[in-house]
């Protein structure tokens, strides 16, 4: 059997199932970080007085950390989704591949 076709991969129930949960995750991860950085934004432009708190005596306020973990939160979610593709999801698209040849 030779190389198969992209219509007899793409027609395939599992490589159907794969591609529908990837998505479904992507999405997922993607409106966790809309909400993160937007809810960050809307709290800067709506209640600016929340992150001016002071942090002890010093001139560091509340929306430096709250800032930092909205940079950090970014990071952590693509690392959720590249830790979960090279798992699971490779792993389905090998499987997938294998039966294909």
């Amino acid at each position: 059997m030779g190389t198969p076709s992209y219509d007899t991969i793409k027609n395939d129930p599992q490589f159907q199932e794969l591609v529908a949960k990837r998505s479904r995750f992507a999405w997922t991860l993607t409106v966790t970080m809309l909400l993160i950085y937007f809810g960050f934004v809307f709290v800067i432009a709506f209640a600016p007085s929340v992150l001016a708190i002071r942090l002890g005596s010093g001139v560091t306020t509340i929306g430096i950390p709250i800032g930092l973990a909205v940079i950090v939160s970014a990071f952590l979610l693509t690392g959720i989704y590249v830790r979960r593709a090279n798992s699971e999801f490779d792993a389905d698209t090998q499987d997938i591949a294998g039966r294909q040849k």
